[in-house]
């Protein structure tokens, strides 16, 4: 299998600004992606930003079916070519955030493992996206911005703790896996980079009267960190022409005190907090 850099010089690839394209070239750090993947025989196979196709080739030795999924159309003219000889990869020109996870696995008795390097600039809406797929996507294995993934596993009371930390812990167990540093890629980035582990759950950890409220309320939790709760609550949209002091006794009989701050608040509190608000609403 030819290296990083030999693929680059080969290919005479020029990395696109406008697409925010580092390429990986530490082989030792791709290898560890696809081992911490777990891809056997039996899964179908989605990487996202296949890129040069280091990766992918990897992957595609031990996956029954692989999508490697790029948007930049030169980038998928290399993946063509170097990817011939394996018959179980298909390859799809296009934006992660319009793919249709669900035609892929129609058919099929094995849930989705997705793997790969998600673009910074979409962080969060590809996360959302995969989010909305959950009960066909298995497992992801992604590398993302350091600090997003900070926040992504952040636990209660610490300043990375928020809106993403809460949501994607409703659905799913994660764990940040190790850091790649910015020397690993050409051309080098500003930023650090961290790879992600996950599963999604079968079911959240609460069992929600109302996903999109939930969503939302947690949004609003989090509209001011250094605020109340009662105090960002109260101008939230979701609970229009509620009284404060009836938000106020609600939320003392859910057993969440009003003064508290959003970040203080558990996966588990959060979820609780949503269905109490709800049913709230509905009389």
């Amino acid at each position: 299998m030819s290296s990083p850099k030999e693929i680059i010089r080969d290919y005479d690839i020029k990395p696109r600004k406008s697409l925010g394209q580092s390429f990986l070239m530490e082989q030792n750090i791709i290898r560890r992606i696809s081992a911490i993947a777990q891809v056997t025989n039996n899964d179908i196979v989605v990487e996202i930003g296949a890129g040069i196709g280091v990766l992918t080739e990897d992957l595609a030795r031990n996956a029954a079916k692989l999508i490697a999924v790029e948007l930049d159309s030169r980038l998928v003219e290399v993946l063509k070519d170097k990817l011939l000889k394996y018959n179980n990869v298909q390859i799809y020109q296009g934006d992660i955030l319009k793919f249709d996870f669900e035609a892929i696995a129609r058919d099929r008795k094995h849930k989705i493992k997705v793997i790969g390097n998600v673009p910074y600039n979409i962080s969060s809406p590809a996360l959302f996206h995969l989010l909305s797929f959950r009960k066909i996507i298995d497992s992801f294995v992604l590398m993302l911005q350091k600090e997003v993934v900070q926040r992504l596993v952040a636990s209660p009371g610490g300043k990375n703790y928020g809106v993403p930390s809460v949501i994607l812990q409703m659905f799913a167990n994660v764990e940040k896996v190790f850091d790649v540093p910015a020397s690993s890629f050409y051309p080098r980035p500003k930023v650090e980079s961290s790879i992600i582990k996950g599963f999604f759950l079968d079911k959240p950890v609460v069992e929600l009267a109302d996903e999109e409220f939930f969503i939302k309320l947690v949004r609003d939790s989090f509209a001011h960190r250094r605020k109340m709760l009662i105090n960002n609550l109260k101008k939230s949209k979701l609970l229009e022409g509620v009284l404060e002091s009836l938000l106020k006794e609600t939320l003392i009989f859910g057993g969440i005190d009003p003064q508290r701050r959003g970040e203080t608040l558990t996966i588990e509190e959060f979820g609780h907090m949503g269905n109490i608000l709800k049913q709230f609403k509905c009389f």
